[in-house]
């Protein structure tokens, strides 16, 4: 074989290796897109927003967040604490009737605490708490995000108004409840716990608290 000949047969092995590379990477990246799309709903697209429509900047800023906190271990909760924090929560609601600053605050307080006590990160961090819940809570973490922002604007002049605070307490409500739900994990301990103990006090209740929170939404709206 010839040494032009043995040439030419590197240099299509060369270009055939680059072209495949390319359309390795092209597939790729779409997956990878497509896959921070469906994970993250509209995390994803308030990060596009953030970056001004760079969905590649937001899409690395998303990837690295499930980078650092994709491989959290979410730690159950005693069915004591979860009842203490139901009736916390219940009593947030209650509240915001006579005194809606002081409950949103409260709220933006215990969701902290909660998330804490089930593993993510905590002392104070908001914004890196923020950043773990929306990799695992992705569709429920702005209600955190949205009574946050309301609870820090009551020290200011002109903060928000009742309809705004109770909207955001509502939404906020969700990751709450997400939060102090069983894991199906902890779910199927649960069920194989109460199939072998039918008379417990617990057996068959629910973790959702009681909420008199709707009942005057209209006094309030």
């Amino acid at each position: 074989m010839s040494t032009g000949l043995i040439i030419a047969l590197i240099v299509i092995v060369a270009v055939v290796a680059a072209v495949a590379a390319v359309l390795t990477l092209r597939a790729r990246g779409p997956r990878h897109g497509t896959g921070l799309k469906r994970r993250f709903g509209p995390e994803y697209d308030r990060a596009v927003a953030r970056h001004d429509g760079d969905t590649k900047a937001a899409e690395r800023e998303l990837a690295e967040r499930v980078e650092r906190h994709g491989g959290l271990r979410v730690r159950p909760l005693e069915p004591t604490e979860r009842e203490r924090y139901e009736v916390r929560w219940t009593a947030v609601q209650e509240r915001f009737v006579d005194a809606p600053r002081d409950a949103v605050a409260e709220a933006d307080r215990l969701i902290a605490e909660l998330a804490a006590a089930r593993g993510f990160p905590a002392d104070g961090h908001y914004e890196e708490q923020l950043a773990a819940l929306s990799v695992h809570h992705a569709h429920q973490v702005e209600g955190y995000r949205r009574v946050h922002r309301v609870a820090q604007a009551r020290a200011h002049d002109g903060g928000a108004g009742t309809e705004e605070m109770r909207e955001a307490l509502v939404e906020a409500r969700a990751l709450f409840e997400e939060l102090v739900r069983p894991s199906r994990h902890e779910a199927g301990h649960r069920r194989a716990g109460a199939d072998g103990d039918r008379t417990s006090p617990a057996a068959g209740r629910g973790h959702r608290a009681p909420s008199m929170f709707h009942r005057h939404q209209a006094k309030e709206s």
